[in-house]
Parts: structure tokens; C-alpha cells; sequence
């Protein structure tokens, strides 16, 4: 077994190091906030990720976790960068927190070989190298396995991928690396260290473009009559297309699509290409958020002065992560707008909305609403009493942002019910 040195504690650091524990390997993170690390060495996890705890408990003495680079690199065969590469306002990645990990390596590093985890753009690898050799580190190797996990399944994810993506300048650092994986059923892609970094950016937006896609599809189900949801699921069938990321809403969210959609759009850019097809995508996702006050302002005219209960604040169930995540942009619109905006989420906190009043139960947002917005498509609001719900509102009317609800039940329960790309239901007069 090998020993992993893993840069950064955050959601895909945290994920690498503990699962590589759970391979046999011994693992230190280290992560540059000593009150996380604190944390994580008394037992709590500062992130909600179904299946991490469970993991990291399993991990036992085969993972560390420390703020020092030297005890970080003790020794370590691999040295795995997990670290944030936010965008800029330009839309480029911040590559800062890369720099710093690669410029803290010390002199007597040994062969070791440092693995690019975070997203960077094409291109960074053969910089990262480039900086290695100028420092003398030209014995340090270098790899790019960029990670495919999902927020809420990144454990499942990571154990369980569709592939192994794995790009080096020499085949024995790919070897080692794609090593480190045994115990993981996935095939393995071997490429260039560019191939590899353009496949994470693709993938991501083939992902982005089909939301944005059965979004529009929805845009003008609603203006035709037609249902979305029977459409994706008569389109889904088509073993062409498949099922998967047809189900339409209010738009992604999170930390890596919207980055990912703005650092491909400005590589390009940078390239010389004006990428049409991506920059559509990114205009579609942020007017679908917008369209939820047009519909509400259907129902209820002006909003000021009404209240708005919106259920659910992460950008995506079974996780608390609220980067980039529609309920900001809601909150923010329904604010403006002079509307009071009540909210609950299971484990998001909302601390950051400014403005919003934050209830302990979906019951308690919605009691004495103008109206309710399902924003996050957590399983607890399919189990709330809607009758009942209904006697506690001022006005019954229920904008479903995620399709997760039977339109007939809530209509049967009292509530005026909208979806998204499904029939309207007509203002009440």
C-alpha cells in the first residue's frame, strides 16, 4: 500500500483521502484552516455527505489530518491537490490555492508525484510541469485524475465510478496512479495530461447542456400545453439519448457546474473560439431561475408585502452546500421585490441569506405564506400533511421548482399548483 498526501479538506478532499484509507492506504490531509482540521480530529465532519463519516470512522489510524506541508509529505508517494480553483470575475479559474501547494513543495521533495484532483483548465498541467523543472524538481512527477463525484453520492462516486480518468507526461506515473485505484471495477482511461483535463470540463458541460435543454423543452410545454414530464420520459426512452439529466426544474447549481461552464467558456475565449453553444446554456440556466417570480407574480400580482416560503436552500439534496445554488437568487429577487421569504432546509444552514427568516420545519415556513416555492427536491417535503398545510396559509399557492409533487394531490389538497413545463393553472380571479 502507498502513502497519499491529499492538499485541501473540502468536499473532494475529504472524499479522495478517505477513500483512499478505506483502500489500505495510508493518507494525511492537510488543509490550510486549523479549525477544520481541529474538527476533523475530534470525530466531526464539517460537511453533509451521506456515507463520509462512516467512512472516515472505518479509516482509523490509516488517515491523519494536519496543517503542516513537511508532516503532509513525510514520505508520501503521491501527493494529491484538492484545493478550491473558484472562478475570477473574469471568468478564469483562481488557481492561486494550485500555486501555493506547488510552491510549498520543499527542495528535497522526494520522487514523489503530485496528482491534479481540482478542476483547472487545459493547459495547467504542462504549467504545473514547467514550474516543477524550474525549481529543480524535475524528479517530481506529475498526473492529472480529475474526480467525477456528484455532491450527496460522492462517496458511492468515487468507489463506484464509470472511469478512471488518468492523464501523465510518463506512463510509469500513470501506472501508479491508476495502481492506487486497485480494489476500484472501472475501466481506466489513459490520456495526455490536456485530454484529461478537457474531459472533466466536457463531461460537465454535455451535463449542463442537457438541463439547459429540457428546461427550454419545458419553456414551451408550458406554452403549448404539453407536460414535460411525459416528454422526458418519452424522450429519456430513446436508447440514444437515456434518461439521465432530463428532469427539468429551476436550473443547476453548486460548486462545480457553474465554475466549470464559466472557466470552458473563458479557455475558449482565450483560445481564440466564441463557444455559442455554452454560452446559451449558462443564459438559459440563470433566466430558469427568474421565470419562478414571474410565476408567482401570475398568481398573486404584486409581491410586496406577501410572504414566500421556499423549502429547501442547498443547490441539490443530501448535501448543505449553497454555492451558486438558485435559492440565493430566489431570495435575493423575492426581496427585492419587497416580499418577506421564509425558508427551511434539513441541514443548510442559510446563515448567508441576509434577510430571510429561517424556520426550524417546512410546516413553519409555510404557516400564515402567500406562497410556497419547492427550490431543493429533499424527500421530507414529499411527506408533509398538505391539507393540513393548507389551513395554515394565508394564500394556497405552490410553485413546484423540482416536479417532485403529484400536481392532482396538491390540487386536491387545495393548493394552486404550477410546475415546471406542466400545464399552468389558470389565476384565480
Amino acid at each position: 500500500m502507498s502513502k497519499i498526501a491529499v492538499f485541501g479538506a473540502g468536499y473532494v478532499g475529504l472524499v479522495t483521502g478517505a477513500a483512499f484509507a478505506d483502500l489500505g492506504h495510508e493518507v494525511v490531509i492537510r488543509d490550510v484552516l486549523p479549525e477544520r482540521i481541529e474538527a476533523l480530529r475530534a470525530g466531526r465532519v464539517p460537511i453533509h455527505e451521506p456515507g463520509l463519516d462512516e467512512l472516515l470512522a472505518r479509516a482509523g489510524d490509516r488517515l491523519r489530518f494536519t496543517t503542516d506541508v513537511a508532516e503532509a509529505i513525510d514520505g508520501a508517494e503521491f501527493l494529491y491537490v484538492a484545493v478550491g480553483t473558484p472562478p475570477t470575475y473574469s471568468g478564469d479559474a483562481d488557481l492561486s490555492a494550485v500555486w501555493t501547494v506547488v510552491d510549498e513543495l520543499p527542495a528535497d521533495t522526494g520522487n514523489a508525484v503530485v496528482v491534479m484532483k481540482s478542476t483547472v483548465p487545459v493547459g495547467t498541467g504542462a504549467k504545473v510541469r514547467k514550474r516543477l523543472d524550474g525549481r529543480g524538481l524535475t524528479h517530481v512527477g506529475y498526473a492529472s485524475n480529475p474526480e467525477f463525484t456528484a455532491e450527496g453520492t460522492a462517496v458511492r462516486d468515487f468507489m463506484r465510478p464509470d472511469r478512471i480518468v488518468i492523464g501523465a507526461f510518463r506512463d510509469a506515473d500513470a501506472d501508479a496512479v491508476a495502481e492506487l485505484h486497485s480494489g476500484i471495477d472501472a475501466p481506466i482511461v489513459r490520456s495526455d495530461v490536456a485530454s484529461a483535463e478537457m474531459i472533466k470540463l466536457a463531461a460537465n458541460a454535455a451535463l449542463m447542456t442537457r438541463i439547459s435543454f429540457i428546461n427550454e423543452i419545458a419553456n414551451v410545454c408550458e406554452a403549448t400545453g404539453a407536460d414535460v414530464v411525459k416528454v422526458a420520459e418519452g424522450v429519456g426512452l430513446d436508447q440514444r439519448i437515456g434518461k439521465s439529466f432530463l428532469r427539468a426544474g429551476i436550473g443547476y447549481g453548486g460548486s462545480c457546474f457553474p465554475k466549470d461552464s464559466l472557466a470552458l467558456k473563458q479557455l475558449a475565449a482565450n483560445s481564440g473560439y466564441h463557444f455559442q453553444l455554452l454560452n446559451a446554456v449558462i443564459e438559459v440556466n440563470e433566466l430558469q431561475k427568474r421565470r419562478v417570480i414571474a410565476k408567482l407574480q401570475r398568481h398573486l400580482g404584486s409581491l410586496s408585502g406577501k410572504t414566500v416560503a421556499l423549502l429547501g436552500l442547498a443547490f441539490k439534496a443530501h448535501t448543505d452546500d449553497m454555492r451558486e445554488a438558485p435559492s440565493i437568487v430566489l431570495a435575493g429577487r423575492l426581496l427585492s421585490e419587497g416580499a418577506s421569504v421564509r425558508a427551511w432546509d434539513p441541514v443548510a444552514d442559510g446563515s448567508g441569506l441576509a434577510g430571510v427568516e429561517i424556520a426550524a420545519t417546512p410546516e413553519a415556513a409555510l404557516a400564515g405564506a402567500d406562497a410556497a416555492v419547492v427550490v431543493t427536491e429533499w424527500p421530507q417535503i414529499a411527506q408533509i400533511d398538505w391539507p393540513t398545510v393548507a389551513s395554515s396559509m394565508r394564500n394556497t399557492l405552490l410553485v413546484d421548482g423540482r416536479n417532485m409533487l403529484d400536481p392532482e394531490t396538491l390540487r386536491a389538497a387545495g393548493f394552486t399548483y404550477e410546475g415546471i413545463g406542466r400545464a399552468a393553472a389558470e389565476p384565480s380571479s
